[in-house]
């Protein structure tokens, strides 16, 4: 049976699963898969502009996906919002940045708001903004992020914003991680590097090997990779990625980076095309030790539910 909360509830889902909007990694092919079994898959342009966004949605067909932003970015590039609104999405999550000034138009397409955060403060404010679900997302997740671990975070956040459904996110990968959420009183998961590694992400086949072979030991929170793509993130935020040879090389030297930043830029964009994963970033959570395969969306989305139903049950009959 499927695991019905409050955020399926508000959703119109029938499993507690978002797939993260990993940025040029969660096309309309694996946001409409995850869909399709039950969850919500929200699609990820991290800074791609209207073409790939009207792109990948047609590619989710008539899936009832939705469409996740950098906040920060794409109020410097309204066309990624007005072009996702055009096509009616499901739901929009804002993360990292005031959402403030979008949320009238996103209510207006009659999409569902998702706010993804980082603190209390942030999430009392998300719910002061009227958002639908708000994101509590640990540390431990892979990509951007702040400080503070998942473990703590999410009760706060639920405490403090009651009744708004949350979702956990951060280091989740497997059943006995939304059976945790579910613990912590979160309405379900929002999952990110356990759907990078399926058949449907966007990212290179070397990526998606390179998370079935790494553990969370091999993570690191950084900013290099942001530095030499030339996003100007704010200092608060680094981004949990694979340990590669760019990392051992730069991590601690930013100073000495920038200042290489024209050769090392070059370097870097050739190492994304050809697929260099021991240059180019693998945004990766510390829950990776328990990808063991690269796998169909729809059977991850099946056993995530399964196993966190029966670790509830087992947990149920121990108590």
């Amino acid at each position: 049976m499927p695991l019905a909360t409050p955020l399926t509830e508000r959703l119109g889902i029938s499993e507690p699963i978002i797939c993260a909007p990993m940025g040029a990694v969660t096309g309309g092919a694996l946001a409409g898969a995850v869909t399709r079994a039950g969850g919500l898959g929200l699609l990820g342009p991290g800074y791609a502009g209207p073409e790939w966004i009207d792109r990948e949605l047609e590619r989710a067909g008539d899936s009832a996906v939705g469409i996740g932003f950098i906040t920060w970015y794409m109020a410097q590039h309204p066309e990624q919002l007005a072009a996702a609104l055009a096509h009616r999405p499901a739901a929009v999550m804002l993360s990292f940045g005031d959402a403030a000034p979008h949320v009238e138009a996103i209510g207006k397409a009659g999409a569902r708001l998702l706010m993804q955060v980082q603190t209390v403060a942030e999430a009392r404010r998300a719910a002061e903004l009227g958002a639908d679900v708000i994101v509590a997302q640990g540390a431990d997740g892979g990509g951007h992020g702040r400080s503070r671990g998942t473990l703590g975070l999410v009760p706060a956040v639920v405490d403090a914003v009651a009744p708004v459904p949350v979702a956990a996110a951060g280091g989740i990968t497997d059943g006995r991680g939304l059976a945790a959420a579910l613990a912590l009183g979160a309405d379900g998961a929002l999952v990110g590097t356990r759907f990078y590694a399926s058949d449907e992400a966007l990212g290179v086949a070397a990526a998606k090997e390179a998370l079935v072979r790494g553990g969370g030991d091999e993570t690191v929170r950084t900013r290099v990779f942001d530095i030499v793509r030339g996003y100007d993130w704010a200092r608060p935020y680094t981004g949990r990625a694979l340990a590669n040879a760019f990392v051992r090389r730069w991590h601690g030297h930013e100073g000495e980076l920038e200042a290489a930043l024209g050769e090392e830029a070059q370097r870097y964009r050739a190492a994304q095309e050809g697929g260099d994963t021991d240059t180019a970033v693998v945004w990766a959570s510390e829950g990776i030790d328990l990808i063991d395969r690269v796998e169909p969306a729809a059977r991850m989305v099946e056993r995530l539910s399964a196993d966190a139903r029966q670790c509830l049950g087992a947990l149920a009959v121990r108590l």
